[in-house]
C-alpha cells in the first residue's frame, strides 16, 4: 500500500477530484469568479435539456468527430500500408509524415489559415490557376469553416494512426503473406483476410482513442473559429462548455454540460467494448 500510496494520491487528486468536484458543481447556480452559489439540483440539465445551443453544439460535435476519425483511419491505414512497403528514401518519408503531429497547434492553425485565405492564400491560387474553381473559396467563412476544420485537424492527427498501424504492421509475421501467395490469394484478399484481421487489436485502440479525442478537442476548434467570435459554425460541446463558464460566468451551467459530455463518452465507450467483444466471441 506504501508503495502504490503516491499513484493513488495522483489519481485522486488529478482525476477523480476534479470529476467529483465537477458533478456536485453542476447541482449548483454559481458564478465563475464569485463565491455567490446557491442549490438548484437538476435545474442545470433540465435547462440544458431545452437548450437550442446545447443541442446544435452537440451535433457540431458529434459530426467534428465522425469525420476527422473516419478520414484519419481511412488515410492512415492507406498510408501505413504504402510506407510499409520497401522502397527508396523511406526512412525519410517516415520521418515527414511525423511532422504534422509534432509541431504546435497554435503553429499548425496559424499557418492553415493563411494558406487558405481567400485573397492571398496558397490554396486558392493553386486551384485557380489549374481550373478548379473559377473564383477563390472562402474557406474561412460560414459555409466552408467546418469542412476546413476537418481538413485541418485531419492533416495534423491522422500522423497518429499512421504509426500506430505501421508499428503492428512491422510485426506480422512475413510466413503468414507467403503462404498466401502460394495458394494464389490476390492483393486484396491478402489484405482482406490476413492484414485486417491482424490490425484488429490496433484498430480497436486507435478508433476508442481518436473518437474520445476528436469529440473533447479544444485548441484547435477554438484557435480555429478566432475564440468565441468568428466560431459560431464549429462551436462544438466543448467550446460551448468553456463560453458558458468563462463568457458567461455560468460555472454550474457549464459544469452540467461537461458532466453530460463526460457521461455520452462513457456511454459510447461501453457500447463499442460491448460490441467489440461480442464480434470476438462470435469470431471465436
Amino acid at each position: 500500500m506504501l508503495w502504490i500510496l503516491p499513484a493513488l494520491v495522483l489519481i485522486g487528486s488529478l482525476i477523480l477530484y476534479p470529476v467529483g468536484y465537477a458533478i456536485w458543481l453542476s447541482f449548483l447556480d454559481k458564478h465563475s469568479f464569485f463565491p455567490a452559489e446557491r442549490w438548484v439540483g437538476l435545474g442545470n440539465y433540465l435547462k440544458i435539456a431545452w437548450d437550442v445551443e446545447f443541442w446544435d453544439s452537440l451535433w457540431k460535435s458529434v459530426v467534428y468527430a465522425a469525420a476527422t476519425t473516419g478520414l484519419q483511419l481511412v488515410l492512415g491505414v492507406a498510408a501505413a500500408l504504402v510506407l510499409h512497403a520497401t522502397f527508396r528514401g523511406r526512412t525519410v518519408i517516415r520521418a515527414l509524415v511525423l511532422f504534422p503531429y509534432m509541431i504546435p497547434t497554435i503553429v499548425a492553425v496559424i499557418v492553415w489559415r493563411w494558406l487558405l485565405n481567400e485573397t492571398y492564400g496558397v490554396v486558392d491560387h493553386l486551384l485557380l490557376r489549374v481550373g478548379l474553381v473559377r473564383e477563390p473559396i472562402v474557406w474561412l467563412g460560414v459555409d466552408h469553416m467546418m469542412t476546413s476544420l476537418i481538413a485541418v485537424s485531419v492533416w495534423q492527427f491522422t500522423p497518429f494512426v499512421i504509426v500506430s498501424v505501421l508499428a503492428r504492421l512491422q510485426t506480422i509475421p512475413l510466413e503468414l503473406y507467403e503462404a498466401a501467395r502460394v495458394d494464389g490469394a490476390a492483393p486484396w484478399a491478402r489484405f482482406r483476410h490476413i492484414t485486417l484481421p491482424q490490425l484488429r487489436a490496433v484498430l480497436f485502440i486507435v478508433v476508442l482513442l481518436r473518437s474520445i479525442w476528436m469529440f473533447t478537442k479544444f485548441d484547435t476548434v477554438w484557435l480555429w473559429g478566432e475564440g468565441a467570435g468568428a466560431g459560431r459554425e464549429i462551436r462544438t460541446l466543448p467550446i460551448y462548455a468553456y463560453m458558458r463558464t468563462f463568457t458567461y460566468y455560468q460555472a454550474g451551467f457549464g459544469a452540467a454540460l461537461a458532466v453530460i459530455m463526460f457521461l455520452l463518452l462513457m456511454a459510447a465507450t461501453l457500447v463499442y467494448f460491448r460490441l467489440y467483444w461480442r464480434e470476438e466471441e462470435a469470431v471465436a
